[in-house]
């Protein structure tokens, strides 16, 4: 922290400007918490437990659904309770632990999906040597990478803007400590400092981007090179999933970070964070279940064995009785 920081606490504004909409707020986005934490707990015990499922695509499955399950405890349960309290303030340190653990959970997010796309591409062009190429080894180096490149970036961008000076107003005009309503306080924000964070969420942004992008320039370049239109779809179709929740991501997301600022967009960027903190990693598990049918499969053995176990423990106590 630079020793001319006089201010010492932040205000999350937030939902304020809606006060009649709070306790309406509040009930949607807590049980789009519940079914979030449910989707993708579900998905990673599937996976877990579903030896069929014991592939590099659902490894990298179960990471992005772990990881975005922690984006969601960093922001919604803050989120909950400052919708129902008076005071919401939260402490400089606090607020740098916020950005640090969400920028880099979100960076993950990212080139975990260019490893999902990578992993696509092998699968297509050379299912004859996919398991050398995507061994147990190798997916867990490209799940630490993109861990590690993540988190690294988000140190450097924290790091940038909690070394500025805030000494005028403490109001952030979000729900959560996003770096662009928290730096337009800084009274020594630069373009020089604006430059570097812009790099800084290109690269992640961006840069993962163009190797999703590469990859599905080559896969669509081996496809339609297959003779068979059977075979054209059906390699597509494990594709179809991984499309949609990049779309939806990085559509959301480069909304919010990659366009052109305006003044007074931060209403329209904190109801557009809205969708990618609540609404994508709600989608995602769906969109993973609905258009894949060995996830269905796993997911309807897990609901039987659940509903067995309950019956079994029913059954129990009633004899005990």
């Amino acid at each position: 922290m630079s020793n001319q920081t006089t201010v010492s606490t932040f205000l999350l504004w937030g939902f304020s400007s809606f006060p009649d909409l709070q306790a309406l707020l509040f009930v949607l986005i807590f049980f789009s918490h519940l079914t979030i934490l449910a989707a993708n707990v579900s998905i990673m015990v599937a996976i877990k437990l579903n030896h069929n499922l014991h592939n590099p695509m659902y490894f990298f499955l179960c990471g992005l659904s772990f990881s975005e399950t922690c984006t969601t405890m960093v922001i919604i349960p803050r989120m909950l309770v400052d919708l129902l309290s008076v005071s919401k303030t939260i402490s400089l340190p606090e607020c740098a632990t916020q950005m640090f653990f969400f920028f880099g959970l979100g960076g993950n997010n990212c080139f975990t999906m260019a490893a999902m796309s990578y992993d696509r591409y092998t699968a297509i062009h050379n299912p004859l040597h996919y398991a050398i190429r995507m061994s147990h080894k190798i997916c867990a180096q490209l799940m630490v990478a993109s861990w590690m490149v993540g988190f690294l970036i988000s140190l450097s961008i924290v790091n940038i803007v909690f070394n500025l000076s805030f000494c005028d107003s403490n109001i952030i005009q979000h729900f959560f400590c996003d770096f662009l309503p928290v730096v337009s306080l800084a009274c020594n924000y630069t373009s020089y400092h604006e430059m570097l964070i812009s790099f800084l969420s290109a690269f992640v942004l961006v840069g993962s981007f163009i190797l999703i992008m590469i990859s599905y320039i080559f896969i669509g370049s081996v496809i339609m090179k297959m003779p068979s239109t059977k075979g054209r779809y059906k390699a597509f179709s494990t594709c179809s999933s991984h499309l949609t929740v990049v779309s939806i991501h990085y559509g959301f997301a480069g909304f919010v970070y990659l366009r052109p600022k305006y003044e007074d967009s931060f209403s329209e960027d904190m109801l557009m964070a809205v969708t990618y903190t609540v609404l994508t990693p709600l989608l995602n598990p769906i969109v993973y279940s609905l258009r894949n049918k060995e996830m269905q499969v796993a997911l309807r053995k897990i609901v039987s064995n659940a509903n067995r176990f309950l019956l079994h423990r029913v059954n129990k106590r009633t004899e005990n009785t």
